[in-house]
């Protein structure tokens, strides 16, 4: 139950969950280099109009160059943080967060051209909608490989 606290701090801040773990060093370059690629993609004002439905705004206001390093940074945070609590002990544990990374950044690269009814799309929107086949599919790849 403890790995999935950490787990969850990182889901809040990448790094937390490290600093949790006792693992200083590797927390503090990770809270760095979220903050580091927060600030350059502009990601704060990027969510609050996502948040107020201005998603055109949000797709002018964001910096992609920056944003797509989010996705591998954000999950390989909670993957390590789980992990040094002694989570994922199984093989191939962290496929859905290598996939969840991978359908994350496809989300970005995609999210100024497919936006559903104007509200749902964007750089905020569709890249959290495209984790959910990115779980999907690394859980059936896990249990497909652990046969």
């Amino acid at each position: 139950m403890r790995s999935t606290e950490k787990l969850l701090w990182s889901v809040a801040l990448p790094g937390f969950g490290q600093l949790l773990n006792g693992k200083y060093i590797k927390g503090i370059a990770f809270i760095l280099l979220e903050v580091l690629i927060n600030v350059q993609a502009h990601l704060n004002k990027t969510i609050i109009l996502s948040f107020h439905g201005k998603i055109e705004e949000s797709i002018q206001h964001v910096n992609y160059g920056w944003l797509m390093f989010y996705p591998c940074l954000y999950f390989f945070a909670i993957w390590d943080a789980y992990k040094d609590d002694g989570g994922g002990q199984h093989p191939y544990s962290y496929l859905p967060f290598v996939f969840s990374a991978y359908f994350m950044t496809i989300g970005v690269i995609y999210s100024s051209e497919l936006t559903l009814f104007q509200v749902i799309g964007g750089p905020i929107w569709l890249p959290f909608l495209f984790v959910v086949p990115g779980v999907l599919i690394g859980i059936t790849i896990q249990k497909i490989a652990r046969r």
